[in-house]
């Protein structure tokens, strides 16, 4: 697992690079600004066929509650499970089989958690359309290749290494968002994003210096082997040397005597 000594200048951009990525997720999140224009957004044109719809009631409140009680279990429930991926390689190597038990057991309680909410069962059907695509793709691509690529980084790098690049996904939806979609990009999007590239930016340097400073104790451990193998090997040497010079004396009286 992660060490931190808060004493070491590496451990603290790996601190300092963890808050300023969370901070600029936040930003992204709860401050807007101005729209900022770049010069493909007025190429994309979009049809708008509906209209908001003014809610005067408290139901949203209340939404906007539970939504935010469910984001922090959801948040600390993926966080723990990077821990538990980490933790489990140590025992169990073998990433594949772990990406196919661990996608079964989600599918299994996806089965629950959709029979529970969803008892229409025209919402179960799938057909040759766009929901087809995005099953497929968030069953392979999201779930199966991401699940095994992230377990061969975390045996190499660990899990802090793996965690830090969650925060590019708002920055790589927002540009996809705007080149496809012709979504707006604020100027609290741009300086989420530059607080998050500062933060990786940080966070890499850290994981960089954990390395070489791994690497250097590795090469200590195995010079001292070596230097005291040599020091045995030599004692050993010098005892067959003086054990034939004591035998030589004995056989040198024996002969004059």
């Amino acid at each position: 697992m992660e060490k931190l000594d808060i004493r070491k200048v590496r451990c603290q951009a790996k601190v300092f690079g963890t808050l300023v990525i969370v901070g600029g997720a936040m930003v992204m999140t709860l401050y807007k600004g101005q729209d900022i224009i770049f010069f493909w957004s007025k190429y994309i044109h979009h049809s708008r066929n509906y209209e908001p719809v003014e809610n005067t009631n408290h139901s949203n409140e209340k939404d906007l509650v539970k939504g935010s009680i469910l984001v922090m279990i959801s948040t600390l429930a993926w966080a723990a499970f990077f821990i538990l991926q980490a933790v489990t390689l140590r025992r169990y190597t073998a990433q594949l089989s772990l990406t196919a038990i661990v996608c079964f057991l989600g599918t299994l309680q996806s089965i629950v958690v959709t029979y529970v909410m969803e008892h229409k069962i025209s919402n179960w059907s799938i057909g040759w359309d766009m929901n087809l695509l995005v099953a497929a793709y968030a069953g392979i691509v999201c779930s199966g290749i991401a699940y095994y690529v992230q377990g061969i980084v975390m045996q190499k790098r660990g899990p802090v290494f793996v965690t830090a690049f969650n925060p590019l996904l708002m920055l790589i939806v927002v540009i996809m968002e705007s080149f496809i979609l012709g979504g707006k990009i604020y100027l609290g999007g741009v300086i989420g994003t530059c607080m998050i590239l500062m933060g990786l930016y940080s966070v890499l340097w850290g994981k960089y210096k954990d390395l070489k400073e791994q690497e250097v104790e590795i090469l200590t451990k195995e010079t001292k082997y070596c230097t005291s193998e040599k020091c045995m090997m030599e004692i050993m040497i010098e005892d067959a040397k003086a054990n034939d010079i004591k035998k030589q004396e004995v056989n040198l009286s024996k002969s004059q005597g």
